[in-house]
């Protein structure tokens, strides 16, 4: 059996529904590369130089990055020396073995938030304005409410107008509480309230929204180790995760935006938001692998429950399905 189909049996027999979200929120980037993926295999009978050029232009095409697909293209030719492939179709089954090997880079579950299994579990959010951080985090609040945890909101974006009302608003909508100060206070005195707050309610969770304008890496470094140290004064070891919520519609700008965050704090997670509006999906595989920093969470619809944690599986099923569902008709056509 193809890996596709081992795939596809494993998590379409799962009650796990979150397989079908990621076949409903990739469909634009499946309809523009798998669709082009499938008209190469069908223009194709052999597979050479040329076949695997044009599979390289698609790949980069899908914003999948240089370095990342340059990497693919060598174990895909290793590969169909190793099996011998001659069906140009064939290799398409291939593609998604790897893809699911880069992704998880030897790593079990590298999308698991580091949640403690007791006391207080502190979540930093970082990343630029317009990105869907709070509503990241308002989604987040929500699934951990859900789940019966304590959830608290510390409302550190103090420069930007109107991001406080905008995080009550989600806390309103999902029942938790917002800790918060003026516009313009110092976000680190936030914090800290915020920690106390949390520990003295005895929260599971506390989610920590911080500012995405500062003009320059120095000042946003300054701050964010600021923020960092109130924290782990109060709670040792926190924060437990730095997550920065990048918007999968910028494409390259994404990846620019994820290195400066990185270079200024320790970044340990991606949440990638609107994942269900960009033809280039591939930019999940090109931070995972340049970046070397695991997508934690996707962004695949507006609804509260569209966001979901990410899986190497359930990603390269949503981005293959129905190219090898096309191809299992044609099979049973010809038969």
């Amino acid at each position: 059996m193809s890996f596709f189909k081992k795939l596809k049996e494993k998590l379409t027999t799962s009650t796990d529904q979150a397989a079908e979200k990621f076949k409903t929120g990739l469909t634009k980037t499946r309809d523009n590369f798998s669709s082009k993926v499938n008209d190469l295999v069908a223009r194709y009978r052999k597979i050479d130089e040329d076949f695997f050029e044009e599979l390289e232009e698609i790949l980069i095409g899908a914003d999948v990055g240089f370095d990342t697909v340059m990497d693919l293209i060598e174990q895909l030719k290793h590969e169909v020396k190793r099996r011998n492939t001659k069906d140009p179709a064939e290799v398409r089954d291939i593609i998604t073995e790897k893809l699911v090997a880069i992704y998880q880079n030897g790593e079990e579950t590298p999308n698991e938030l580091n949640i403690q299994e007791e006391g207080l579990t502190v979540i930093l959010f970082v990343g630029v304005n317009g990105v869907g951080k709070t509503t990241t985090i308002g989604k987040l609040a929500h699934k951990f409410k859900s789940e019966g945890k304590t959830v608290l909101l510390a409302a550190g974006d103090t420069f930007r107008a109107g991001a406080i009302e905008q995080l009550e608003v989600w806390g309103e909508r999902t029942g938790v509480d917002v800790i918060k100060q003026g516009e313009g206070s110092d976000p680190a005195a936030v914090m800290y309230d915020a920690v106390r707050a949390a520990k003295s309610r005895n929260a599971d969770i506390l989610l920590c929204d911080t500012a995405g304008r500062l003009q320059n890496k120095v000042n946003l470094m300054k701050e964010l180790e600021k923020v960092k140290r109130v924290i782990e004064r109060e709670v040792p070891g926190a924060p437990h995760e730095v997550l920065i919520v990048l918007d999968a519609t910028t494409g390259q700008n994404a990846m620019v935006q994820a290195k400066t965050f990185k270079e200024a704090t320790d970044v340990s997670g991606i949440v990638l938001t609107k994942l269900d509006g960009t033809a280039k999906g591939g930019i999940v595989l090109a931070i995972r692998k340049e970046l070397e920093i695991p997508v934690k969470f996707v962004g695949l619809g507006e609804k509260m429950d569209d966001l979901q944690q990410f899986d190497a599986e359930k990603y390269v099923y949503g981005l293959f399905s129905t190219a090898f569902e096309e191809t299992e008709q044609d099979s049973e056509e010809e038969e």
